[in-house]
């Protein structure tokens, strides 16, 4: 048996004035074959799944190129196409293949292609012919398309958010592609598509739940696969929202029924699925009374979130906790390379003068001035995701008064502790610790706060899909329009 894999992968936020270009993608990851590392990232996991265990399948296994970009805007076509023919000259060159396996996200834009991923997955399959096994990994997050589902054989999404379990998805895409090459089982997709936008949590109820039940299902009754895409609401494309896609043993009927099933399931918790989201001022006052001796209370500001294709420079935060100097309090990681050069070229211990963050757009808010004292400075800020690890670049921490703050030239989530305290600051001597992040911090900083809240800091990121200025949404959509299913 012959097996190919490669990845390529971004998250397209349409709204954002963050242009992406094949630079983005070799100054983000870029592995040619043969050079992905031993760990997992976040839509290359098949190929390390693949690697694992090729020996004890006897398969041999071709890997293509790995690539991913921080979520950002619109690709530009150059650097869309370039890497799709790197990866196809790439298969043709391994052809004849049995499966091939591609890590992607399932919302990536570029100029000229509304859909990367069912462009690619086409193109795939017209080399590698009808009896090729084809197996996609997609984020949760991702515009699940008719050109994807019919393109491919298998594809397995995420279930987790925040996202824990990519490489245990990429390992189930690679056992159903095996028993489907093996002609041990024949699988059939249906999908619902729940006509609106219905995203969860796994880190909280009725997400977890929901999937912990997803999980108890597979491998039971001849259902092989259940993914939500949850989609991407910062995105105008025809398929944004919500889809559910169940995958079976030769059984059509039985997966479009329960595709709908659990779709108008998510329907029916409404709101209720999504957490509180706190205004800044409102937000720091709830922190500072749940705080605890230790362990600070930790707030996502969503909406300025790297994770989502904006900038990651908003002002709003720092300014309101400046407002309030008793608190003590950190912030991070805020995009500024410039302020990051600076502040390295000062030195650790200085106090200067700075210019810094809300420089992106007019979203980003004001640039703050301050008087600061560099408290901490290093050439590449490397923190870990679950089973990766993640590079801020050059990064420094400032300190004004009892508030420290976190830049850094990278833009990318806030994943785990390690980007305050590898740069020396105490969390447990803060009350409030605000994060640049959805919810894919929550794993490795639920242990050590009192108390998770979430933000509403206002932007960048589209907070409030009733508001968006979708164009090529296909209608009905809620909340535009009543949901047809409700």
């Amino acid at each position: 048996m012959r097996v190919f894999t490669a990845s390529l992968a971004t998250e397209t936020n349409t709204f954002a004035p963050l242009f992406v270009d094949r630079s983005a993608f070799e100054g983000g990851f870029y592995c040619p074959p043969g050079t992905h590392p031993d760990t997992p990232t976040l839509c290359s996991a098949p190929t390390v799944a693949a690697r694992r265990r090729a020996g004890s399948e006897g398969y041999a296994l071709f890997e293509g190129t790995a690539t991913w970009a921080e979520p950002a805007g619109l690709v530009s076509q150059e650097g869309y196409e370039s890497l799709r023919d790197e990866i196809l000259d790439q298969l043709k060159a391994a052809l004849p293949v049995d499966i091939v396996l591609l890590g992607l996200h399932g919302s990536m834009v570029a100029r000229g292609y509304d859909d990367c991923e069912g462009d690619l997955i086409a193109r795939v399959r017209a080399l590698a012919g009808p009896d090729c096994v084809i197996g996609v990994e997609l984020d949760m997050h991702c515009h699940l398309t008719a050109e994807m589902v019919g393109g491919a054989d298998i594809i397995v999404a995420f279930k987790e958010f925040p996202h824990t379990d990519f490489l245990a998805r990429a390992e189930d895409l690679l056992e159903l592609c095996l028993k489907t090459a093996r002609k041990q089982v024949k699988p059939v997709s249906a999908v619902f598509d729940c006509r609106g936008l219905a995203a969860f949590m796994t880190s909280r109820e009725p997400g977890r739940s929901f999937v912990d039940r997803l999980l108890a299902m597979e491998g039971q009754d001849g259902i092989l696969s259940i993914s939500v895409a949850h989609g991407f609401q910062a995105a105008d494309v025809a398929d944004v929202g919500t889809k559910v896609l169940v995958i079976t043993d030769g059984d059509a009927a039985k997966a479009a029924a329960l595709a709908k099933q659990l779709g108008l399931e998510i329907l029916r918790w409404g709101q209720g699925a999504s957490p509180k989201h706190y205004k800044p001022e409102e937000g720091i006052a709830a922190a500072v009374d749940l705080a605890q001796p230790g362990k600070p209370v930790v707030l996502a500001d969503r909406w300025d979130n790297p994770g989502g294709g904006v900038a990651g420079d908003s002002s709003v935060m720092v300014e309101a906790l400046l407002r309030h100097p008793e608190i003590p309090a950190a912030i991070g990681a805020l995009w500024d390379p410039v302020a990051v050069s600076l502040c390295r070229a000062a030195g650790v211990g200085a106090e200067i003068p700075l210019r810094f963050i809300g420089k992106a757009a007019p979203s980003s808010g004001r640039p703050i001035d301050a008087v600061v004292t560099v408290t901490g400075a290093t050439a590449d800020l490397l923190i870990p995701f679950e089973q990766s690890w993640v590079s801020l670049g050059p990064a420094a921490a400032i300190r004004i008064g009892q508030l420290d703050i976190v830049l850094a030239s990278t833009r990318a989530q806030t994943f785990s502790p390690p980007v305050f305290t590898d740069l020396g600051i105490d969390l447990g001597a803060k009350k409030v610790v605000v994060v640049k992040s959805s919810n894919h911090f929550h794993a490795a900083f639920a242990p050590i706060a009192a108390q998770v809240l979430y933000l509403d800091s206002g932007g960048p990121y589209p907070p409030d899909s009733s508001k968006i200025p979708y164009t090529k949404v296909k209608r009905p959509f809620s909340p535009l329009d009543p949901n047809p299913w409700l």
